[in-house]
């Protein structure tokens, strides 16, 4: 498993198949992913470390560890972490193509857009 690093964070992906694919997302403590939306799949997030501020379709939710939510198609999403340690989750890709060029960045701290 190769890990990706990013400037939030990293991630690895721990399974890659045709018809869903999951990854490890670790967000470094005051970074946040871009604010995003997919056309082809949609997305559960399990938390297993930390803390995630989840912004879905305009709305923020607090997800802790042992919990989750579910990003459907064509959501506007993110995830924050607004803690003092590593925040870590598995996400679960499933639908029809799961290819990285199916980010629509809305607003990206990085300057991504």
């Amino acid at each position: 498993m190769e890990t990706e690093q990013r400037p939030w964070g990293q991630y690895k992906v721990l399974v890659d198949t045709p018809t869903y694919k999951v990854k490890e997302i670790l967000v470094k403590p005051e970074h946040r992913l871009s604010y995003q939306m997919h056309y082809k799949r949609s997305e559960h997030w399990f938390v297993v470390s930390g803390e995630a501020t989840v912004t879905l379709d305009d709305k923020d939710i607090i997800v802790k560890k042992g919990e989750y939510i579910d990003i459907s198609v064509e959501s506007k999403h993110r995830v924050a972490n607004q803690e003092n340690e590593d925040l870590i989750f598995i996400e679960i890709q499933t639908g029809e193509y799961f290819g990285e060029d199916d980010i629509v960045r809305i607003e990206d701290d990085y300057n991504r857009i």
